[in-house]
C-alpha cells in the first residue's frame, strides 16, 4: 500500500487550520479523543461493574493502558528491526487503535454484547468489534456520513477480524429462547467480523491492495464450537490486539486481587506453578517472586510485580511472517515468543476462570443481559414513539431504504453507559419511575 493510499480519507477535507503542524495519524488520534463515544468508555464495564468501587478498571482506563504498552510493543519492534522501523506504525498510529479498540462494546460488558447479538440474530448480528469499525467509519458525527474519516491505515488497523459476518455463518438459523430470562449466554456468543451494512466501506479500506491480497485477508480458519474465524490481520492491528491481550491479563488480574476476588493459593495452583513448569524462561524463573508481591500487603510491592509482567511480555514480541501476501504491512504480524505466549495465555484463563466466570460477576452480567434485551425489544416495539428524535429519523431512512431499522436501534442502545441504559431501563419499567427521560441519540 503507498503512503498517499494509506493516508487517504474516505472525503477530502479543506479544513482551513492556521499553522496545523500536525500529520494525519495525529489528527486521527486527535478526533478519537475528543470524540464522544470514546468518553462514554469510563462509564462501560470492563470486568467488574462501573460504580462497584473507584478503583479498577473501566473501558476507558483499559483503552489508555492499551494505548501505553502499544506503544512500548513498537518501540522494542523498532529497536529489534531497524530494517522494518518505518513499517512499523508510528506511535500515533498504535495510539489511536489502542484508544479505539473498544469504542464499540456496548454496556455491560459481554453481557450486552449477547443480548445485542440475540436481538439482532435475523438482522446481520452484532459483535463489539465490527461496532467500533462502524462508529470510526459511520457513526461518529465528526462528519455527516462518514464517521471520523480517519486515514485509511487507521481503519484498516483497527480490524482485528476483517471479513464480513456472513462469511462466518450466523446465528439466524437458531431458535430463539422461548423467553429472555432463559437465553444461554454461551449459545449466543457473536462471530468475530464486519457487519454487512459496512461492507462498501471494508471494500474501501482495502482498495489499494492487490487482488491477491484481498482474497487471502478474506481467509477464515475454523474456530470456537465449529464456528469459522478471520485468519489474518495487519501488522498494525496484531500490536493492538498484544497491547490489548497483555493490558487485560495482567492490569484486570490487579483488580482482582486488590478487590479479593482471587486468592494466593488458586494463583499458585492455577499459573504459578504450569508457568514455573516451563524451565529455561526468564517469567518460570521469577513467577514465585511475582506472586510474593503480587498478593503482598505493601501497594508499591503489588505495583513492582505488576510492570515486572508487563516488561517481560512487551520485551518479547517479535515479527513473524504470515501467509504469502504482497504488502510488507500484511506479511508481518507481531506474535508473542514460545513459552511466554504460554505465560500470557495461564493469565488470562486465570482471569476468565476465576473473575469473569465468578457468579457474583455472572449475575451483574446477567442482569445488564436482561436490560439490554428489553430495550431493545421495547424500541422496536414502537420506534417513532421511544426513540429520540435524532435516532426515529436515522430509523425512517433506514426503513425508507428498505432495512428494517434494528441496527438502527443496536447502534442506539450500545452507545450507551452502563448508567444510562439502566436509568432508562427505570424509566420503562418500573412503576413510579415516570420522571422525564434525558433521551440523547450517541449517533
Amino acid at each position: 500500500m503507498q503512503y498517499s493510499d494509506s493516508m487517504a480519507r474516505r472525503i477530502e477535507e479543506a479544513k482551513q487550520r492556521q499553522d496545523d503542524q500536525r500529520s494525519p495519524l495525529q489528527r486521527d488520534k486527535a478526533r478519537i479523543m475528543h470524540s464522544a463515544a470514546f468518553r462514554r468508555l469510563q462509564a462501560k464495564t470492563q470486568v467488574l461493574g462501573v460504580g462497584m468501587n473507584d478503583f479498577y478498571r473501566t473501558r476507558l482506563t483499559h483503552s489508555l493502558e492499551a494505548a501505553q504498552i502499544g506503544t512500548g510493543i513498537a518501540a522494542q519492534l523498532r529497536r529489534a528491526y531497524p530494517t522494518q522501523a518505518e513499517l512499523i506504525g508510528s506511535d500515533h498510529l498504535i495510539e489511536s487503535l489502542c484508544l479505539a479498540h473498544d469504542l464499540g462494546h456496548p454496556p455491560y460488558g459481554h453481557g450486552g454484547e449477547v443480548a445485542l447479538n440475540y436481538m439482532m440474530r435475523d438482522h446481520g448480528g452484532f459483535e463489539g468489534n465490527g461496532q467500533t469499525f462502524r462508529i470510526l467509519a459511520r457513526l461518529e458525527p465528526y462528519t455527516e456520513s462518514f464517521g471520523m474519516n480517519l486515514t485509511r491505515r487507521t481503519l484498516l488497523g483497527v480490524l482485528k477480524y476483517p471479513v464480513l459476518l456472513s462469511r462466518l455463518g450466523s446465528h439466524s438459523a437458531s431458535a430463539g429462547a422461548d423467553s429472555f430470562r432463559q437465553l444461554k449466554a454461551d449459545e449466543w456468543a457473536p462471530d468475530k467480523g464486519i457487519f454487512d451494512d459496512d461492507a462498501e466501506i471494508l471494500d474501501w479500506v482495502l482498495a489499494p491492495l492487490s487482488d491477491h491480497d484481498r482474497r487471502l485477508l478474506s481467509q477464515t480458519r475454523p474456530g470456537p464450537n465449529g464456528r469459522r474465524r478471520s485468519q489474518y490481520r495487519s501488522l498494525d492491528a496484531s500490536i493492538m490486539e498484544m497491547a490489548d491481550d497483555i493490558a487485560y491479563s495482567v492490569h484486570d488480574l490487579e483488580d482482582a486481587i486488590v478487590m479479593g476476588i482471587v486468592s494466593y493459593s488458586s494463583w499458585r495452583r492455577k499459573v504459578a506453578e504450569p508457568i514455573a513448569a516451563i524451565g529455561d524462561n526468564y517469567l518460570a524463573k521469577r513467577i514465585d517472586a511475582i506472586g510474593e508481591k503480587l498478593f503482598s500487603d505493601e501497594h508499591h510491592q503489588r505495583k513492582d510485580a505488576i510492570g515486572t509482567l508487563v516488561n517481560a511480555f512487551v520485551t518479547h514480541i517479535h515479527l513473524e511472517k504470515q501467509g504469502e501476501f504482497d504488502s510488507p504491512l500484511l506479511a508481518y504480524h507481531a506474535v508473542m515468543e514460545p513459552g511466554f505466549d504460554t505465560c500470557l495465555n495461564r493469565l488470562k484463563r486465570f482471569v476468565y476462570e476465576c473473575v469473569i466466570r465468578k457468579p457474583e460477576v455472572q449475575i451483574l452480567e446477567y442482569k445488564g443481559q436482561q436490560v439490554v434485551m428489553e430495550l431493545f425489544e421495547a424500541f422496536a416495539s414502537d420506534p417513532m414513539r421511544l426513540l429520540p428524535k435524532a435516532t426515529q429519523k436515522r430509523w425512517q431512512a433506514a426503513r425508507d431504504a428498505g432495512h428494517s431499522g434494528h441496527r438502527v436501534i443496536a447502534d442506539y442502545i450500545s452507545g450507551m453507559t452502563d448508567e444510562f441504559a439502566a436509568r432508562l431501563h427505570q424509566n420503562l419499567f418500573t412503576p413510579k419511575m415516570g420522571n422525564l427521560a434525558e433521551l440523547h441519540s450517541p449517533f
